[in-house]
């Protein structure tokens, strides 16, 4: 997943993958500590990983490509 690292914070863009999977979802460029917040509270997400498997998430995303 080359240029994977380019969407997360400086702080993040060196590590891992599996160090990126768990690191908190603010890591994520764009996303502040507030909407992290708010994504723990409505939905219990407090990983990248949280988020990247929430079914939630999951079925919307197959909704926009359904739709495409």
């Amino acid at each position: 997943m080359a240029g994977i690292e380019s969407k997360f914070d400086k702080a993040y863009e060196t590590k891992p993958i599996e160090e990126l999977a768990g690191a908190p979802v603010a890591a994520l460029q764009g996303v502040s500590d507030s909407d992290a917040e708010h994504l723990a509270a409505a939905f219990n997400i407090k990983t990248v990983k949280d988020l990247g498997t929430n079914k939630y998430f999951l079925w919307a995303q197959a909704v926009a490509k359904l739709a495409e």
